[in-house]
C-alpha cells in the first residue's frame, strides 16, 4: 500500500507539471460534447419538423446547415483533443526519461552495474511508454466523465425530469464496477512489469553469455529457464486481458440496459401508455433528443472504464520507476560531501574513508596529494581497494568521510579519461566509437589516435577505414585490440587526468607493448596518469608507486 501511495503521489506531481496541457485536452473534449449535443438537437428537430409538422425539406436547410456545422466543429475539436493529449504525454515521458537519466548519472557506473542492462532498457522504453495512456487518455477522461454527463443531464432534465432521473440513477453503476475491477488490474499490471523486466534482463544476459553457456554445455538449461519465465509472462498477460475483456463486457451490459430502460419509457410515453409525471408532455423532438443523448451520456463513463486499465498500467510501471528514482530496496549512497576546493595543480584526497561493510572498511583515513603531470601506480593485493580508490577519484562513488578535489573541482565534475578492465564498445563504426567522448573529432584526429595505440595498420587493412563496422562485443577484434581501441578515445579527447584499471590485464605481449608505449606518450605529454596494476613494466613507467592495502595507502 505504501508503494501504491508513493506511485500515486509521483503521478500526481507529473500531472501538476503538465496541468496546462491536460486542461487544454479537457477543454477540447467539452467543445466536442457541446457540438455533439447541438448536432443531436438539430437532427431531432429535422425529424420532428419533417414528420410531425410536415415541413418541406427545402425549408429545413437551416437545421441541416446547423447539423453540418456542429459535425465540423466536433471533428476539429476531436483533432485538437487528440493533439493536446499526445503533446501532454510526450512532454511527461520526456521529463520522466530526463529524471531517469539524471538518476543513472547520480548513481554512477558502479551502482548501475548491479542492474541488468535489459532491466534498465525496459525502464527507459516500455515502463516510460506505459505512462502514455494515463496522461493522454485517463486523466482528461476522468474530468470529462464528470463534466460531459452533467451537461447532458441538464439538457435531459429540461426536456423530461423523469428520464433524467433514470440516467442519474444508472450512472454510478459504471464507476463502482470500474473501481472494483481496477483493484485487481493494478496488481496484475505491476506483476506484468516486474516479470517482463526480469525476463528482459535474463534474456540479454543469456545472449551475451551464449559462448560460455555452449562451452559448459548449459544452453539447454538456459533455454528452459527462459521458457519458464516466458510462460509466466504469458499467464500474467492473459490474466490482464481477461480482466479487461470481462470488465468491458459487464460495463457495456449496464449501459445498454440503462439506455433500453430510457427507450422503453420514451416509447410508451409517446404512445400514451404512461401518464405519470412529465410523460404526457413528451414530443417526438424531446423523446428523440433524449434517446440520441442517452448513449452520449454513458459514452464518457464507458471510455473512462476502458482507460482505467491505462491507469493500472501506469501504476504498475510507475512503481518500478519510483523504485529506481528513489533507490528503494537498494543501499543509499552517502550524501554528497561539501566541496573543499584545493589548488588547480593537484589532485587531493583528504581523510577519505569508504566501506561496503561497516565492519570492514575498504579505505580508512586515506590522504594523498598527486601533482599535475604525475604518473601514479597503485599496487597491492587483490581486494585491497585499488579499484575503489580509482572509482572515488572518478566520482563514480562518494566517500563515507573526507573529501576529494581534482584540479580544484569536485571529483567527477570535470571530464577525465577512463579505461576499465572491460572495454566499452557500441554497435557502429570505429569512428562512432571514438566520437563517443568527442563528437566533433575529425577523421585526421581519429586516425592519429589509432596510430598512437598501434591500430593504424589494422584499420588500413579495412576497406572503409575508420568507417568500417564494429559490433558492441568487438567482433573481429582481439581482447587487446578492443582495449587499445578504448584507449584511443583518451588521445582523441586529450584529458588532463586519465584513470586506468589494470590496463594490461589479460593482454598478449604485442598488445602490452602498444599499451605501454601509448601510456608513455601520454606521460610525456604532461598528462596525469593514475593506474592500478601489478605489471612490472607499468610500475617502472610510474614516477610514484603507492601500496594500497588494509584500508591505507602508502608509498611503496
Amino acid at each position: 500500500m505504501a508503494e501504491q501511495a508513493e506511485s500515486k503521489r509521483w503521478l500526481g506531481a507529473l500531472a501538476a507539471h503538465s496541468r496546462r496541457l491536460i486542461l487544454a485536452t479537457v477543454s477540447a473534449g467539452v467543445v466536442v460534447a457541446l457540438a455533439t449535443i447541438a448536432q443531436m438537437a438539430f437532427l431531432a428537430g429535422i425529424v420532428h419538423q419533417g414528420i410531425v409538422d410536415e415541413v418541406p425539406v427545402a425549408e429545413l436547410s437551416m437545421l441541416f446547415t446547423g447539423a453540418i456545422v456542429a459535425i465540423l466543429i466536433r471533428g476539429v475539436a476531436q483533432g485538437l483533443q487528440a493533439r493536446y493529449a499526445a503533446r501532454c504525454s510526450r512532454e511527461v515521458r520526456s521529463e520522466v526519461r530526463h529524471r531517469i537519466n539524471r538518476c543513472w548519472q547520480a548513481s554512477g557506473p558502479v551502482s548501475m552495474s548491479q542492474t541488468s542492462a535489459g532491466t534498465l532498457a525496459r525502464e527507459w522504453l516500455d515502463h516510460t511508454d506505459a505512462l502514455h495512456g494515463y496522461f493522454a487518455r485517463f486523466l482528461p477522461q476522468m474530468m470529462l466523465a464528470v463534466v460531459v454527463p452533467l451537461m447532458i443531464l441538464v439538457v435531459v432534465f429540461s426536456l423530461d425530469w423523469l428520464a433524467g432521473i433514470f440516467l442519474l440513477l444508472s450512472a454510478p453503476l459504471i464507476p463502482v464496477f470500474m473501481a472494483l475491477v481496477g483493484m485487481g488490474a493494478e496488481k496484475l499490471n505491476q506483476q506484468h512489469f516486474e516479470t517482463i523486466g526480469r525476463l528482459s534482463g535474463q534474456f540479454l544476459d543469456k545472449v551475451r553469455g551464449l559462448t560460455t553457456l555452449q562451452l559448459f554445455g548449459q544452453t539447454a538449461p538456459a533455454a528452459e529457464t527462459l521458457r519458464q519465465r516466458s510462460d509466466e509472462y504469458r499467464r500474467i498477460t492473459m490474466k490482464t486481458l481477461k480482466i479487461a475483456f470481462l470488465s468491458s463486457a459487464v460495463l457495456e451490459f449496464f449501459s445498454s440496459v440503462a439506455i433500453a430502460v430510457v427507450a422503453i419509457y420514451i416509447g410508451f410515453g409517446l404512445l400514451g401508455y404512461i401518464t405519470f409525471g412529465p410523460s404526457s408532455d413528451l414530443t417526438l423532438f424531446s423523446g428523440l433528443l433524449i434517446l440520441l443523448l442517452a448513449p452520449e451520456f454513458f459514452q464518457p463513463l464507458r471510455l473512462l472504464s476502458q482507460h482505467y486499465h491505462d491507469r493500472a498500467a501506469a501504476m504498475g510501471a510507475s512503481s518500478e520507476i519510483v523504485d529506481r528514482l528513489q533507490g528503494v530496496d537498494r543501499p543509499q549512497p552517502p550524501a554528497e560531501p561539501p566541496h573543499h576546493p584545493e589548488s588547480p595543480d593537484i589532485v587531493a584526497v583528504r581523510d577519505v574513508a569508504l566501506a561496503y561493510d561497516a565492519a570492514r572498511p575498504v579505505l580508512d583515513g586515506v590522504s594523498l596529494v598527486i601533482n599535475k603531470g604525475d604518473v601514479i601506480a597503485l599496487t597491492g593485493p587483490s581486494g585491497g581497494g585499488k579499484t575503489s580508490l580509482l572509482h572515488l577519484l572518478a566520482g563514480f562513488m562518494q566517500p563515507g568521510r573526507g573529501h576529494i578535489s581534482v584540479f580544484g573541482e569536485r571529483a567527477g565534475d570535470e571530464a577525465f579519461g577512463w579505461l576499465g578492465q572491460s572495454p566499452f564498445l557500441v554497435h557502429g563504426t570505429w569512428a562512432d566509437n571514438l566520437r563517443l567522448t568527442t563528437p566533433g573529432a575529425t577523421d585526421i584526429a581519429i586516425e592519429t589516435a589509432l596510430h598512437h595505440v598501434g591500430l593504424e595498420s589494422l584499420i588500413k587493412g579495412r576497406e572503409r577505414g575508420i568507417y568500417s563496422a564494429i559490433t558492441e562485443d568487438g567482433q573481429g577484434l582481439s581482447g587487446g585490440q578492443a582495449r587499445r581501441l578504448s584507449l584511443a578515445r583518451v588521445f582523441v579527447a586529450s584529458y588532463d587526468l586519465i584513470l586506468l584499471d589494470e590496463p594490461t590485464a589479460g593482454l598478449d605481449s604485442d598488445s602490452e607493448i602498444y599499451v605501454l608505449e601509448a601510456l608513455h606518450k601520454l606521460a610525456q605529454a604532461g598528462k596525469t596518469l593514475v593506474f592500478a596494476t601489478h605489471h612490472q613494466a607499468l610500475l617502472t613507467l610510474a614516477n610514484r608507486t603507492l601500496l594500497v592495502t588494509e584500508g591505507g595507502v602508502a608509498d611503496a
